[in-house]
């Protein structure tokens, strides 16, 4: 899911996690392929079966990653952020798709997705993997501990440790825990208390020592206090904070005898419906926030053996309707388990790796303008460096020479340079908009504090749409030179986020181009003002041409590919659900263009069916790094992929919400060293890569690419190499970049 800081993966047949040593496969959910006996897709469009299902498929995605704590190819502590980020990207699934299923179901929705699921039957089916993959989670924990305590580093929990340590845990929790708990007890004179989304308590079965009278009490873990407590000493060991607290109970509770306890953790329903009448998007956005945190809860998760009394008192409090119910012996919350990497063992970690500035710019003394001015720039993150983006507007604001500067912004994180060149722009005086999209989940709090600091210093803010989303990356700076106004743009595939910009893969794309500068200004009246343009240049922008622009494309394709011509595509995207989109390359494959598509996490389409998507090829790259940008590839008769090619890069994914329900850019690659660059290096790459990608198979599994004889690692490759913005890109061992072929035997 876009925002979440981290990486991604996914699955084909095991119930263990991976072993990357054997390149084995990983289980996904096996759906059995279409009955196809004719290759038009009109004909076949009452057969939901050539379509997989999305919650489906994003929990194969999210095996992947789950499977990469798992490689032996990565230290330690890596695997167990892969752990970590599984369980982050399962807790938003939970509480954004799967709360909507059981919303749908709640509300008796009988109407089938793509795939022909019902919400009911989709919920059953979710529910039941997402249980298979916490079966994985466990498994993968209880053996990256063992390793981690190999390596001296202890996850304790009631284990006795030495008499120096025992005290300290006692200091540290009467002097930093027990002023910030508070213990309730669970009778009818006090109410039960609200156990905020991704709260997690502790309930205690007690007895008064006095009368031996039963008492129940609840301890929530306020969200402030650390998940993990590391504890001093020369070999590293931490201990959970319910741990903690369990272990202290005689000290909570004095007076009373602990009888049990049992921990629990619970997920809501956190999606934000926008109501079409909302006067006032702010103010609406501002209680919706606080609306979310009290939403349904959607998970119940139980460690320990519970006692069923207590059980069954939360399930009664909690109104579990359509609710998942999880029981564990092992850990709750697996998101919490990154404390542990700060652990300062940089051996058991990823080699630090520095971003490149961009040469283009240091050639003309840190000049931007220059540089762009004197050629288009490409800029590949993060092997080169996000600052430069930074730097674009920062100059911006000191140049006297600007007089305008237009801004969008959809995450932009909580340390932003971003911002903060936008307000010292606004206060020399520069005319500054921002558009600031409120409605980007889960940044709708971190949004609206950053819109209100640039209105405070006289940023004209912009809200953009009530029901569409302004995903779109885009900057101008408008320049008043010798020969007139000239407009600077930039355009992103990512988001203008400093932390994820280090671990995302996205493409910055510069220009002066006057063609590109009218389109940018007239997509930003159509945000501004609702003004839609009637016609662009370069740019295509949904929801009005984006997709039209593709269709386009897409037929060129199939026509060259019916008249006999070479036809290819090849397409690099986060997700593919659009079931238009997939028809579209459905009836391309059955014309014979051959189609490479590189879809990190969901994918609806189902590949390499004889007759039918025989010619379309779905791999899923995950590694090091967060593979994030969007470019499409199309051959446009050439015999291999040269000049002719067209190459786009884009914001939009393919999914109907970026095609119909977003505002999204894309624009050519029409410079042709860029052209090549994008082309021949940042695809071509992906397409090549072995040692990160897993093959989408027909039934819906997928699984690793096996050895071959010239193994290749895309992000290694970059990080070794001249950036995009330097002097050429060769293998650091001398051997050349192999050219792209459209004979996908060659890929």
């Amino acid at each position: 899911m876009e925002g979440s800081t981290g990486t991604v993966m996914q699955d084909a047949p095991q119930t263990g996690p991976t072993d990357a040593k054997t390149q084995g496969p990983a289980k996904a959910c096996e759906i059995a392929a279409p009955d196809v006996s004719s290759p038009d897709v009109a004909a076949l469009a009452t057969m939901p079966e050539r379509y997989f299902n999305r919650e489906l498929s994003w929990l194969a995605f999210n095996e992947r990653v789950l499977a990469e704590a798992s490689n032996m190819n990565y230290p330690l502590l890596e695997r167990l952020r892969f752990l970590s980020i599984s369980g982050s990207n399962i807790d938003e699934f939970l509480m954004v798709r799967v709360a909507g299923l059981a919303g749908q179901v709640r509300r008796s929705i009988e109407e089938a997705s793509i795939d022909g699921l019902t919400p009911g039957q989709a919920l059953a089916a979710t529910h039941e993997k997402v249980l298979e993959l916490e079966t994985i989670q466990q498994e993968t924990w209880a053996g990256l501990k063992a390793e981690l305590a190999a390596a001296d580093i202890h996850v304790v929990g009631d284990s006795r440790l030495d008499d120096a340590r025992e005290q300290w845990l006692r200091d540290y929790f009467a002097t930093d825990i027990m002023p910030v708990i508070t213990p309730q007890a669970i009778d009818p004179a006090h109410p039960f208390p609200f156990v905020a989304n991704q709260g997690i308590g502790v309930l205690f079965s007690l007895s008064r020592i006095a009368d031996n009278a039963p008492v129940m009490e609840m301890v929530l873990i306020p969200a402030p206090l650390p998940r993990f407590v590391r504890i001093p000493g020369e070999e590293a060991a931490w201990i959970s904070i319910e741990d903690l607290i369990c272990r202290n109970a005689g000290t909570l509770f004095p007076g009373f005898k602990v009888g049990g306890h049992g921990v629990f953790r619970i997920l809501r329903d956190s999606d934000l419906e926008i109501e079409e009448d909302a006067e006032d998007l702010v103010r609406y956005f501002r209680s919706a926030i606080q609306r979310r945190r009290r939403g349904l809860v959607i998970v119940l998760q139980l460690q320990g053996k519970f006692d069923p009394a207590a059980e069954d008192m939360l399930r009664g409090q909690l109104g579990l309707d359509q609710a998942l119910i999880m029981k564990t012996e092992g850990l709750i919350g697996f998101s919490g388990v990154s404390a542990l990497c700060d652990e300062d063992r940089p051996e058991l970690k990823f080699e630090p790796y520095s971003p490149r500035y961009p040469e283009r710019v240091l050639e003309h003394d840190g000049d931007i303008f220059a540089a762009i001015r004197e050629k288009d720039i490409i800029i590949h993150h993060p092997y080169e460096s996000f600052e430069v983006v930074i730097d674009f507007l920062r100059q911006a604001a000191r140049d006297p020479d600007v007089v305008a500067i237009k801004q969008t912004l959809y995450r932009a994180g909580k340390q932003s340079g971003i911002i903060n060149a936008l307000i010292a722009a606004a206060e020399q005086g520069k005319s500054v908009t921002a558009v600031v999209e409120i409605k980007a989940r889960f940044d709708e709090e971190q949004n609206l504090l950053w819109a209100g600091q640039l209105e405070r210093a006289g940023v004209q803010v912009i809200y953009g749409f009530i029901d569409w989303k302004t995903h779109a990356k885009t900057s101008i700076v408008v320049r008043r030179e010798t020969d007139g106004y000239r407009t600077y743009c930039h355009f992103g595939t990512g988001n203008y986020h400093p932390i994820t910009a280090r671990v995302y893969t996205d493409l910055s794309y510069f220009t002066a181009d006057p063609a590109a500068g009218r389109d940018a200004g007239k997509l930003f009246n159509f945000i501004t003002g609702y003004v839609e343009p009637e016609e662009t240049e370069l740019l295509s922008i949904s929801p009005m041409t984006l997709r039209s622009r593709l269709y386009e494309l897409i037929e060129a394709e199939t026509a060259n590919a019916k008249a006999g011509k070479p036809a290819a595509i090849w397409a690099k995207m986060n997700s593919l659900t659009d079931p238009d989109l997939i028809d579209h390359l459905y009836a391309a494959s059955q014309a014979g263009v051959e189609i490479t598509l590189v879809v990190r996490g969901i994918c609806c389409l189902r590949p390499g069916i004889e007759g039918f998507s025989e010619n379309i090829s779905v791999k899923s790259v995950i590694g090091r790094f967060l593979e994030h940008s969007r470019i499409w590839a199309f051959a446009n008769g050439a015999d291999l992929p040269s000049r002719q090619a067209e190459v786009l890069i884009t914001s939009a994914d393919g999914m109907s919400r970026n095609l119909d329900r977003r505002v999204e850019i894309m624009i050519p690659m029409r410079n042709k060293t860029i052209h090549d660059q994008v082309l021949d290096q940042v695809l071509l790459a992906n397409l090549l890569d072995t040692e990160q990608s897993w093959l989408l198979h027909p039934d819906g599994t997928s699984e690793r690419v096996g050895e071959v004889e010239e193994p290749f690692n895309l992000h290694r490759y970059f990080m070794t190499n001249p950036s995009l913005s330097g002097r050429g890109a060769s293998l650091a061992s001398g051997r050349k970049v192999p050219k792209l072929s459209l004979r996908r035997g060659n890929i």
